[in-house]
């Protein structure tokens, strides 16, 4: 029998709007895979692809429903429920956000994606932004922002801004990602109180260097297969 090891305090304090996957052990084993130093680039595909997907479907669920009637194939009514919104929105933060675009793709074929392109300065740690493309009408819809690694919150608040000037409300933006920490997430929430956040794993804490731990490394890198 496998025996998980409990949740940290500070995942257990979250707020109701930040939303960590359920720490299974067929979820540990994925995250197993994808952390291992020595898994070859092929490996860490497989395993970030299947919690990309487990993490996507998750966060469809936290869109707005309304109930529908359907009757199946034997005649019999069945109340299930379909999106309010008919169009889907995603906006990804590349790179590392293009790989869960993929898979949002295979998910919702009909999807309208944008891009927010932001990039962490090596030296003084903070965001800046290089280009935009959202799609028209976004304003007033529900919107998945596709940002996989969040450490300081940096990127994730800038393109949430970005979103809001755009006429998205906070509370209509779910945050996708793949692995954060309780420190980016205070952080997060000081500024975007009504976001939510669906993640696959609240990491322990940050390095001196703002590297999560036990962390993923770069996940762009290891995806793509740029690193040596």
């Amino acid at each position: 029998m496998t025996i998980l090891q409990p949740l940290t305090s500070a995942v257990q304090t979250l707020p109701p709007n930040a939303h960590p996957l359920r720490r299974t052990p067929g979820l540990l084993a994925l995250h197993a895979a994808a952390r291992n130093r020595e898994a070859s680039h092929a490996e860490f595909v497989t395993a970030a692809r299947r919690i990309m997907r487990l993490l996507l479907e998750e966060s469809l669920a936290y869109l707005r429903y309304e109930d529908r009637l359907v009757t199946t194939p034997t005649g019999f009514p069945f109340p299930g429920t379909t999106l309010v919104q008919p169009e889907l929105f995603a906006v990804s933060v590349p790179r590392a956000g293009d790989a869960l675009e993929a898979e949002l793709r295979d998910i919702c074929p009909g999807t309208r994606f944008g891009k927010i392109l932001i990039q962490r300065d090596t030296v003084t740690k903070l965001p800046r932004m290089f280009y935009q493309k959202l799609p028209e009408q976004i304003a007033g819809h529900q919107v998945l922002l596709l940002d996989p690694m969040m450490a300081t919150a940096g990127t994730a608040g800038l393109a949430i801004q970005v979103l809001q000037d755009a006429g998205v409300a906070e509370e209509d933006v779910v945050l996708v990602n793949v692995l954060t920490c309780p420190s980016a997430l205070e952080k997060l929430y000081e500024r975007h109180p009504r976001v939510q956040v669906v993640t696959s794993y609240v990491d322990d804490t940050l390095t001196d260097e703002a590297f999560m731990r036990p962390g993923i490394g770069d996940f762009g890198d290891r995806f793509y297969g740029t690193t040596q």
